[in-house]
């Protein structure tokens, strides 16, 4: 494995714990409210800023991953989309680290 690629797989790996973190934290503090914490990101212009370039970013990198992933007829691509279930911080990395894996030898 190259080193860029270990790099891409532990930024995968730190994308999905630190921010995980913080919201089993909150779930913890607060229950299973879902509602509760989507209202905590809309708490004031920052907040509801910063999730809305969050979810651009993700609807960018889920057509991004869709279209390289169909031009390149790699299908094992788009499982890091489940990853945007915790945040862009662990989908792109995850992303880079499966698409940067070295081509199959082409059957003849």
């Amino acid at each position: 494995m190259t080193p860029l690629r270990l790099i891409f797989l532990a930024l995968a790996i730190w994308g999905a714990i630190h921010p995980m973190y913080y919201f089993l934290s909150w779930f913890f503090a607060n229950g299973q409210d879902f509602q509760g914490m989507i209202d905590a990101w809309y708490v004031n212009d920052s907040t509801t800023g910063l999730v809305w370039d969050l979810t651009i970013s993700a609807i960018a990198l889920t057509v991004w991953i869709l279209a390289d992933s169909f031009k390149r007829r790699d299908w094992l691509g788009p499982l890091a989309i489940l990853a945007l279930g915790i945040g862009v911080s662990c989908a792109l990395p995850l992303y880079l680290f499966l698409r940067s894996r070295p081509a199959r030898a082409e059957a003849t």
